[in-house]
């Protein structure tokens, strides 16, 4: 299979500043359903400086969160990853970023699982990667999707999680469960078939708008903490769907009707979860531990972990180097890949 030819920036265009302990370029790779995917591949510059044949590394897949671009939080995990001896490949999601993919900015919980599992055919396959130690990093919405690659994908050998969402349950249920009834999720489904219907006579499709843009001023802390983040400096990228014109409206329908966790009990490789003891999102990791940690059909448990970083609010694990316990990420990763 060809990849599609995608236009690439060369620049510098991250929202974090380039590391001089790091080699990066670009790169690109398909999934089964034929879309090209864009990213950024980070390697310590002490593997491209070995004499001799070197050692075969260990390589992570990094994606997140969702909504956003490689430029942003996946990027800056993937690069720390490498300073740390790592291979990391930071990818743009299907339909955004420079990824390839037609109709533009949709969502899929069975396409956005499947770019995992893509990134980790990638690595598989690449020069210089043990294809036995391979792992994947899931940010944010990413990060219940890299517990759905984890459950289907047995190549997968690590995954990390930061300030997960599951987008399945947000979409079904709502923050916080507060829709989780079937009255609200018929008047959910009723508006988004009628928006396809739209969308279908207008030829183009409805954007769901990304982080709210002027802020409210009664806007919950949460959407202070994602305006910090998507709309300032600190993180705003032009490709970012959450700092623009967000998804596709449509693309919630698949994830409140197909649950991405359903067999996460099922996982037998390590995983560590990492979340804000202050995250709005914090309940989404504590029951999806709880599912890690009570395993069916004799799976194992006891390489599951869950660190709640006190203090910590959602968006801290986006990007606070100081915040962010890379260490711990690392020992992880080098224990189980």
């Amino acid at each position: 299979m060809q990849n599609e030819k995608l236009e690439l920036a060369q620049e510098w265009d991250k929202v974090f500043p380039q590391s001089d302990k790091v080699s990066h370029r670009k790169v690109t790779f398909h999934n089964r359903y034929g879309v090209t995917l864009a990213a950024d591949l980070y390697a310590p510059k002490a593997a491209d400086d070995a004499a001799g044949a070197p050692a075969l590394l260990p390589a992570v897949a990094v994606s997140g969160p969702f909504g956003a671009v490689k430029e942003q939080s996946s990027g800056l995990y993937a690069q720390t990853l490498a300073e740390r001896g790592f291979l990391a490949l930071a990818f743009d999601p299907s339909f955004t970023g420079e990824s390839g993919g037609e109709p533009r900015y949709v969502a899929s919980p069975d396409i956005n699982t499947e770019d995992f599992c893509a990134a980790v055919d990638f690595l598989s396959t690449l020069d210089g990667v043990d294809p036995e130690r391979i792992g994947i990093v899931g940010v944010c919405g990413w990060g219940g999707l890299a517990l759905s690659a984890a459950a289907q994908d047995t190549r997968i050998k690590a995954t990390v999680t930061a300030t997960m969402y599951d987008m399945s349950r947000v979409n079904a249920r709502g923050y916080f469960d507060a829709d989780d009834n079937a009255d609200a999720r018929r008047s959910l489904r009723q508006a988004l078939n009628a928006q396809r219907t739209a969308d279908y006579a207008s030829g183009s499709y409805q954007r769901a708008g990304g982080v709210v843009d002027p802020l409210p001023e009664d806007a919950p802390q949460f959407v202070r903490d994602y305006y910090a983040y998507y709309k300032t400096p600190r993180g705003y990228h032009p490709r970012s769907l959450n700092s623009n014109d967000g998804w596709n409206v449509t693309s919630s329908l698949p994830f409140a009707n197909l649950p991405l966790l359903a067999y996460a009990r099922e996982i037998e490789s390590a995983v560590l979860m990492l979340h804000g003891e202050k995250a709005h999102s914090l309940y989404f990791s504590l029951d999806a531990f709880a599912q890690l940690k009570q395993p069916e059909g004799g799976y194992q448990n006891a390489n599951k972990c869950l660190m709640v970083i006190p203090g910590a609010n959602h968006t801290d694990l986006y990007d606070n180097l100081d915040v962010i316990p890379f260490d711990a990420i690392e020992a992880f990763l080098r224990e189980h890949l």
